[in-house]
C-alpha cells in the first residue's frame, strides 16, 4: 500500500555523503550496484549498463548542495545545482538529467528524493523549500501546510503558467522530465517501495491543496504531455485560480508514464507466456527444464511488477483523478479528461471499459467549452479504431443522444468536433445512429459558420453520397448508356435540397459539400445529361421542381469552381490562393467552359419559357473563359447563344430575366475579348428593334390618352422594362430614351392617369440616361453647350420627381424620392472636387421647399406604426417576410435622406425631426439615426448640439400642445423626453474638453427656449416652457466645473428676484436646474439657500474619490482660469452659427448655410446670437463672452466685499480654488448600471476618448487630467475652438 505520508528517511551508511545529494552522471539505474539504501524489492536481473558519461560536480567538490537540501550556485552564479534549475535552463538532454538523478539516488536516495520533492514545489511557484529536517521529522500534511503558508500567490510567479519562450520550453521539459524519469526507473527503482510511494503521496496531498498552483502541478505530473496553459492574470483571485492547476497536472503525467510501463509489462508477460507454452509443448527429449523454470520465474516477477504498477495507478486514480476530474477549475478538468483518453488508447485492455468511460460521458455535460472539447477529442481517438468499437457499444447507446445534441453547441469548436465524432460513429457502425439523429446533423450544412457546415457536409457525404461499390455502379451506368455513374447520387442531392426547403441557400449546400464531394459536384457532364436527355429504363423522370433545383445547384457549383472562394456570408473574405489551388481553379474553369459552351444554348432552348430556370442559366457565361470562343473556333456556339438570349428577351418581361440578359451582353461585350464586335452588332440590332417599338407604342398611348386600352399599356410597359434593364448596364444615350420617358411622366402628372408601373420604369430609365450622360461628360472634355444641355435635363427631371412626391401611388412616390436623393448627392458640391471645377454649372443645391418636401416624405412614410402600414397596404394581411421587406424599404428611404444631411446637402436642423424619433423607433432605425448623429457631430459639433436641443424642443412643444401648459412632470411622455435627453448626453462622450463649446451652446439655447415666452398671467407666474429646464438638467454633467458657473450666470440674467425666492412645485424645474449647475461648480452649492455647508459636503464627496495626493500648485496654475478669461485680445472665434475653425472636421464651408441662419436683428438681447454676431467686440465664443462679463461684474462689485473678509475666509476661497485644480471627472462610468449599459449601446461609433496630456503621470494613469494645466490646453488644440495663449 502507498502511505498517505512520506516514508521515514533511513540513516545513510556513508557518513561522508549522508547529508548531501549528488547529481553526478550515471550510466543508468539499470546498473544494479547493490548500494541502494533500504530494501530493493525487485529488479531486472542481467540488464547490462551502457558506457559511463561525464559526471557533474560531486557533492565533495566546490558547488554541490547543502545538507539541508537548499541548492546554491558556484562562485559565478551560473552553475545550476537543483533539478528545477537544470530543467528550467533546458541546456542538458533530459536523458542525462535523469541519469544524473538516478545515480545520486543510488548514492543517497533520501537527499535525491528531497531534490525531486523540491522540484515539484518550485514548479508550483512556491518560494519555500522543504529542508532535510522537515522531511525527516514532519508528516506529509504538515509539510504541505508549511509550504502553503510560504506561497505568495500575489506574486504571479508560476513557472508553468508564465509567458515567454523560456517558460514555454520549461512546460515542455517538465512533462518530458516525468515521462523519462518513469521510463528510466521502470526496471527497479519504482519497485523499491520508497521512491514512488513518496512521490505519489506528495502529489496526492498537493492535489488536495487549496492552492491552485499545487493542484495544477500534481495533476500535470500525473497526466498529459501537452497542456494549454494560460498566462496568469494580474488579479490576485485569478492568480490563485491559475496556481491550483499545476500539482494535479503533474500527477496525471505520472499516471500516463505508469500506463506505458504497465503496457510494456503486459506485452512482456504475453511474450513470456508464449515462450513458456512453446517450450512446454516440445517433446520430452528436447524440452529444457532449466529454461522452463527461468520462464516461470520471469513470468512470476513480471506479474508481481504488474500488480505493483496497478497498485500505483489505482492510488493515483482514486486519490487524484476521481477528485480532480470534477475540480472547480476548468483547466484541471480538461487535463484529467485529456489524459484518461490517452490511457484508454494506450492500454485499452485495462482502461477501455465502462468503469472509466463513465467519467468521459459525465464530463460531456461540463459547463466549460474547453472541457467538452477535450472529451470529444478523446472519444475521437477511440472511435477511429474499428477494433475498439465493441467495447464502446454500451457507452455509445448511453451517451449517443448527448453527443448528437452537442452538434448544436454554442461553442463552434465544440460543435465541429461533435459532428466529426458523430461521423466516426457512423463510419464504424451505420446502425448506431437513427434517422432522427442523422437529420439533426443534416440541416447544419446550411450553417453560416463554415467549419460547422463543412463538418456536416462530410457527415452528409458519408451517409448519402459515398459510393459503396464503384465498379458495379460504373458497369450499370455503361449498360444504361450513361457517361457517368453519378446520376443516382446527383438525383439524391437534388432530392435532399428540395426536402430541406431552403432553396435560396443552394450556394451554402454546395460549399458545405465542396471539400468532401468535389468529384460529384464537378460532374457537369452528368448534370447536363440528366437535363437534356430522356431517362432510360430504370431511371425516374425529373420533375419540373427537380429540374429547377438541379439547374440552381449546377450554377452554384460552377461559381464555386470558377471563383474558388466560399459564398457571401461564409468566411471573412477572399483569401490568397496557393499555387496548387490556383492551378485547380484554372483547370476547372477550362473544363466547364469547354463543355457548357456547347450545352448552354441547348439548355436555353429547352427551358426558354421558364423564367426562373432561364435566369439561372444566364449566370453561367460570366464564369466562362471567353477566349475559348475564338481560340477553339467555337463562334457558331456563340451565335447560337446570342440567338437564344434574343429569344429570351422577346418572350419575357420579368426584371430578373431581363437583368440577367443585360449582364450577359455586358460580359460578352468586354473590349478585352475578340468576340466583342460580333456581340456588339447583335446587341445594337436588339436595341434598335426595342427602341422603334417603344417609340411607336408611346405615340399611340399619348394619342389615345385616357382611352388607351390594356394592350397599349402592356406594349409600352414591356418594352420600357426591357430598355430600362439594358440601360442599367449599357450606354444607350445615342437612342435618346429620355425624351419619350419625360413625355410619359409629364402626361402622367398633367392627367393623373398614368399606370404606376409605367411611371416607375420611366423614372428609372430617365435616371440611367442622366447618369450615362454625366459619365460621358466627366470622361471627356465637355463644351459649354454640353454642360448647359445636361443641366437643363437634370433640372427638368428634378422638377418632375418633386412633383411625383405628391402622387397618389406609393411606389411612384418612393421611386421619385430615392432618385431625388441620389441625384442631389451626385450633383452636389462634391461633383467639382478633384480638379473638376469645370463641372460647376451642374451643381444643384436643394431649396428650402424641396428640403421640406423630402423631410415630410420621410416623416410620413418612414416613421409609421405597423398598424398604419397595414392599413396603407389596403388591408392585405402581410406575412413575416413581407413585413421584413417593407421594413428594409423604409430603412433605405431613411438612409438616403440621412446621407443628404451628413454631406451637408440638406441643412442640419432638418435632422432634428429625425433625432427626436430615436427612442420610439430604436429597434427599427436606431443604428441609422446613431450613425447620422455621429457624422453630423464630426462635421460641426456646435451645430449638431443646436440640432439636438432643437429636437427636444420640438418634442416639448408637441407635448404642450397635447396636454396644455400645466404638464404632469411625472407622466411617461415627460419621462420619455428626459430619457432621450439622457441618451443624447451620453453621446458627447467622456472628453469634456472637445465638446466644451457644443455643450455650452446647447445649454444657452435651452435656457433661452425656457424663458423666451412669458406667462400671459404675469411675471409672478412661471413661463410656459419652464419645465424644459428639467430636461436640460440631463446635460449638466457634461459641463466643465468652471463652465457650470458661467452657464449659471447666464441663467441668472433671465431670472428675477421673485423667481429666486420661489419654492413651489411649479418652480421645481428651475430649482433642479440651478442645483445641477451649482453642484460641482466653483461655489459647490447643493441648494439655493445653503452655500457654506454644502461646500464642505461636496468637498468631502470629492475626497472620497481616492485621487492621489496633490503636490503644491505652481503660481501659473492658480491663475490660469483668470488668464483664460482676461486674455480676450487673442481669442479669434467665428460667429455664433458659423463652424468653429478648430472644432469642426468639415472640409468646406457652405456659403448658403451661413446666409440662411442669420437671425433677425430686432430680437437682439444681451448675450444672444444677434448681439454676438454684430457686436465688434464679440470676437470670441459665447462661453468666453459670459466669462468676461462675469469677471467684469466681479471686479466692479466684489472688491469691497473681498476687502471686508477676514484672512480665514481668504483661506477658504483659496481652498476652493485649489479644489478646482483637479476637477471632478464627469464620467458616465461612475453612474448607475443602466447608464453604463446605455453608454455601451450608444458609444459604439460616437464616443471619442482622447484625454489631454498631463504633467503628472500619476494623474494621467488615474484618468484625472488637469484641465487647468496650460500645457494640457495647448497640446490638445481640438479641445477649444480658439487659440488660448
Amino acid at each position: 500500500m502507498i502511505n498517505s505520508d512520506f516514508p521515514m528517511l533511513q540513516d545513510s551508511s556513508n557518513d561522508g555523503q549522508g547529508d548531501t545529494v549528488s547529481l553526478s552522471m550515471s550510466v543508468s539505474e539499470l546498473d544494479d550496484s547493490g548500494e541502494g539504501k533500504g530494501k530493493k524489492k525487485r529488479g531486472r536481473p542481467g540488464k547490462q549498463g551502457v558506457a559511463s558519461k561525464k559526471a557533474r560536480r560531486s557533492p565533495v567538490d566546490k558547488g554541490g548542495r547543502r545538507p539541508n537540501g537548499v541548492a546554491h550556485l558556484n562562485g559565478e552564479g551560473t552553475d545550476p545545482s537543483t533539478l528545477f534549475e537544470v530543467v528550467k535552463q533546458g541546456k542538458s538532454a533530459m536523458q542525462s538529467v535523469i541519469d544524473d538523478w538516478i545515480e545520486s539516488y543510488k548514492q543517497d536516495r533520501d537527499l535525491a528524493l528531497l531534490d525531486l520533492i523540491n522540484f515539484f514545489i518550485h514548479c508550483s511557484g512556491c518560494k519555500g523549500t522543504v529542508r532535510i529536517e522537515m522531511f525527516r521529522n514532519m508528516q506529509n500534511a504538515e509539510i504541505i501546510r508549511k509550504m502553503t503558508e510560504e506561497f505568495d500567490e500575489d506574486s504571479g510567479d508560476y513557472p508553468l503558467t508564465m509567458a515567454g519562450p523560456q517558460w514555454k520550453k520549461f512546460r515542455y521539459n517538465f512533462c518530458e522530465f516525468i515521462m523519462v524519469l518513469i521510463r528510466q526507473c521502470q526496471y527497479s527503482i519504482i519497485y523499491d517501495e520508497y521512491m514512488m510511494d513518496t512521490v505519489i503521496s506528495l502529489l496526492t496531498g498537493l492535489s488536495d491543496s487549496q492552492v491552485r498552483a499545487f493542484r495544477h502541478t500534481s495533476t500535470l505530473a500525473g497526466q498529459s504531455f501537452s497542456i494549454n496553459l494560460q498566462v496568469i492574470p494580474d488579479n490576485a483571485v485569478e492568480c490563485f485560480i491559475s496556481a491550483m492547476c499545476l500539482v494535479s497536472a503533474a500527477a496525471m503525467k505520472l499516471m500516463t508514464a505508469l500506463v506505458n510501463v504497465a503496457l510494456n509489462l503486459s506485452i512482456n508477460q504475453d511474450n513470456t507466456q508464449r515462450q513458456y507454452e512453446a517450450e512446454r509443448n516440445k517433446v520430452a527429449g528436447k524440452r529444457a527444464n532449466e529454461k522452463l523454470e527461468m520462464l516461470l520465474e520471469k513470468r512470476k516477477e513480471l506479474q508481481e511488477n504488474q500488480d505493483e504498477i496497478e497498485n500505483m495507478m489505482n492510488s493515483i486514480f482514486k486519490g487524484i483523478f476521481v477528485h480532480r476530474y470534477r475540480d472547480a477549475i476548468a483547466e484541471i478538468r480538461a487535463i484529467c479528461i485529456e489524459e484518461i483518453g490517452v490511457w484508454m488508447k494506450l492500454y485499452s485492455d485495462a482502461f477501455l471499459n465502462d468503469s472509466y468511460l463513465k467519467y468521459v460521458g459525465w464530463t460531456l455535460h461540463d459547463r466549460q467549452g474547453e472541457v467538452r472539447l477535450k472529451c470529444l477529442k478523446a472519444l475521437q481517438t477511440l472511435y477511429t479504431n474499428r477494433e475498439l468499437f465493441p467495447k464502446l457499444e454500451l457507452f455509445t447507446n448511453r451517451f449517443k443522444d448527448r453527443i448528437v445534441s452537442m452538434t448544436l453547441d454554442k461553442e463552434y469548436d465544440v460543435a465541429v468536433e461533435a459532428i466529426r465524432l458523430v461521423t466516426l460513429i457512423l463510419h464504424v457502425s451505420e446502425d448506431a445512429l437513427s434517422n432522427e439523429d442523422c437529420e439533426n446533423v443534416y440541416h447544419l450544412v446550411y450553417s453560416a459558420h463554415r467549419p460547422v457546415a463543412v463538418a456536416a457536409g462530410e457527415f452528409l457525404h458519408r451517409k448519402l453520397f459515398s459510393r459503396h461499390d464503384p465498379q458495379a455502379e460504373e458497369a450499370l451506368a455503361k449498360r444504361r448508356g450513361r457517361n457517368s455513374p453519378n446520376g443516382n447520387l446527383i438525383r439524391m442531392l437534388v432530392l435532399f435540397f428540395l426536402e430541406s426547403e431552403l432553396h435560396e441557400h443552394a450556394a451554402y449546400l454546395v460549399d458545405s459539400l465542396w471539400d468532401s464531394s468535389q468529384d460529384l459536384l464537378k460532374d457537369w457532364d452528368c448534370m447536363v445529361e440528366l437535363l437534356l436527355e430522356d431517362p432510360v429504363q430504370g431511371e425516374e423522370v425529373l420533375g419540373d421542381r427537380h429540374e429547377g433545383a438541379l439547374i440552381e445547384l449546377m450554377v452554384c457549383t460552377i461559381r464555386q469552381a470558377a471563383e474558388a472562394h466560399p459564398p457571401v456570408g461564409r468566411g471573412t473574405g477572399k483569401r490568397v490562393l496557393t499555387a496548387k489551388e490556383k492551378k485547380t481553379q484554372i483547370d476547372d474553369k477550362n473544363r466547364l467552359t469547354e463543355h457548357l459552351i456547347v450545352a448552354l444554348p441547348m439548355l436555353l432552348s429547352k427551358y426558354q419559357a421558364d423564367a426562373e430556370k432561364v435566369a439561372n442559366l444566364l449566370q453561367i457565361p460570366q464564369y466562362f473563359d471567353l477566349e475559348v470562343y475564338s481560340s477553339g473556333r467555337m463562334e457558331k456556339h456563340l451565335d447560337a447563344l446570342l440567338k437564344q438570349i434574343r429569344v429570351v428577351v422577346e418572350k419575357h418581361a420579368e426584371m430578373e430575366v431581363l437583368e440577367a440578359c443585360s449582364k450577359t451582353y455586358s460580359i460578352l461585350c468586354s473590349e478585352e475579348y475578340t468576340i466583342m464586335n460580333r456581340v456588339d452588332i447583335a446587341r445594337s440590332q436588339l436595341i434598335d428593334e426595342l427602341t422603334d417599338r417603344f417609340s411607336h407604342s408611346v405615340e399611340d398611348l399619348l394619342q389615345e390618352g385616357d382611352e388607351a386600352d390594356d394592350d397599349d399599356i402592356y406594349n409600352v410597359l414591356s418594352t420600357l422594362k426591357k430598355l430600362t434593364a439594358f440601360h442599367n448596364a449599357h450606354d444607350l444615350t445615342k437612342w435618346d430614351l429620355f425624351k419619350n420617358c419625360y413625355r410619359l411622366l409629364k402626361m402622367g402628372i398633367e392627367q393623373g392617369s398614368m399606370p404606376e408601373q409605367i411611371a416607375v420604369q420611366a423614372l428609372q430609365c430617365s435616371h440611367y440616361s442622366i447618369l450615362w450622360q454625366l459619365v460621358k461628360i466627366t470622361e471627356g472634355c465637355p463644351s459649354k453647350d454640353d454642360l448647359v444641355a445636361l443641366r437643363r435635363v437634370v433640372k427638368s427631371f428634378l422638377a418632375v420627381c418633386q412633383q411625383c412626391l405628391s402622387n397618389v401611388n406609393t411606389p411612384v412616390k418612393e421611386q421619385a424620392f430615392m432618385l431625388l436623393c441620389d441625384l442631389l448627392m451626385i450633383f452636389s458640391h462634391q461633383l467639382v472636387s478633384g480638379g473638376r471645377e469645370a463641372l460647376q454649372p451642374l451643381v444643384f443645391n436643394p431649396d428650402s421647399t424641396l428640403q421640406n418636401e423630402l423631410l415630410n416624405f420621410v416623416l410620413d412614410h418612414v416613421f409609421i406604426d405597423q398598424d398604419d402600414e397595414n392599413q396603407s397596404m389596403e388591408g392585405d394581411e402581410e406575412d413575416e417576410a413581407n413585413k421584413i421587406e417593407a421594413l428594409h424599404k423604409r430603412r433605405n428611404l431613411l438612409a438616403a435622406f440621412s446621407k443628404l444631411i451628413i454631406y451637408d446637402i440638406v441643412d442640419m436642423p432638418a435632422a432634428a425631426d429625425i433625432f427626436k424619433q430615436y427612442m420610439k423607433y430604436y429597434n427599427d432605425y436606431g443604428d441609422i439615426i446613431k450613425e447620422t448623429l455621429s457624422k453630423t457631430r464630426q462635421m460641426d459639433k456646435i451645430q449638431c448640439a443646436k440640432t439636438l436641443i432643437l429636437s427636444l424642443q420640438q418634442l416639448f412643444n408637441e407635448l404642450i400642445q397635447d396636454q396644455g401648459p400645466n404638464l404632469d412632470r411625472t407622466s411617461s411622455h415627460v419621462s420619455g423626453i428626459k430619457e432621450l435627453a439622457r441618451r443624447f448626453a451620453l453621446t458627447f462622450g467622456l472628453d469634456q474638453i472637445k465638446t466644451r463649446e457644443a455643450v455650452a451652446t446647447l445649454h444657452k439655447d435651452g435656457i433661452e427656449f425656457a424663458f423666451k415666452v412669458p406667462n400671459p398671467k404675469g411675471p409672478e407666474y412661471p413661463p410656459p416652457n419652464l419645465a424644459f429646464l428639467e430636461v436640460l438638467c440631463e446635460f449638466s454633467s457634461k459641463l466643465l466645473r468652471q463652465d457650470k458657473k458661467t452657464v449659471h450666470s447666464y441663467l441668472e440674467k433671465f431670472m428675477t428676484e421673485y423667481m429666486m425666492e420661489r419654492r413651489e412645485d411649479v418652480w421645481l424645474p428651475l430649482i433642479a436646474y440651478r442645483n445641477s449647475l451649482l453642484t460641482g461648480g466653483d461655489d459647490d452649492r447643493l441648494s439655493v439657500t445653503t452655500g457654506t455647508s454644502s461646500t464642505s459636503k461636496a468637498s468631502t464627496v470629492r475626497s472620497k474619490r481616492g485621487r492621489p495626493p496633490q503636490h503644491k500648485r505652481r503660481p501659473e496654475e492658480e491663475s490660469v482660469e483668470g488668464s483664460w478669461v482676461v486674455r480676450n485680445d487673442t481669442l479669434q472665434t467665428p460667429g455664433g452659427l458659423h463652424t468653429p475653425q478648430l472644432t469642426s472636421t468639415v472640409l468646406r464651408e457652405n456659403p448658403r448655410q451661413a446666409a440662411d441662419h442669420i437671425p433677425d436683428q430686432d430680437s437682439s438681447e444681451p448675450g444672444s446670437e444677434p448681439d454676438y454676431m454684430h457686436n465688434p467686440q464679440m470676437q470670441m465664443s459665447w462661453l468666453d463672452q459670459q466669462k468676461m462679463e462675469e469677471v467684469n461684474r466681479k471686479e466692479r462689485g466684489g472688491m469691497n466685499y473681498m476687502k471686508s473678509r477676514s484672512g480665514g475666509v481668504r483661506q477658504q476661497v483659496r481652498g476652493l480654488m485649489e479644489d478646482d485644480a483637479e476637477p471632478i471627472f464627469e464620467d458616465v462610468m461612475m453612474s448607475s448600471r443602466g447608464q453604463l449599459e446605455d453608454m455601451n449601446e450608444e458609444f459604439e461609433d460616437t464616443m471619442v476618448i482622447d484625454l489631454p496630456a498631463s504633467r503628472n503621470r500619476r494623474e494621467r494613469a488615474e484618468l484625472r487630467p488637469d484641465f487647468f494645466d496650460s500645457t494640457a490646453i495647448m497640446e490638445d488644440d481640438s479641445g477649444f475652438g480658439m487659440q488660448m495663449f
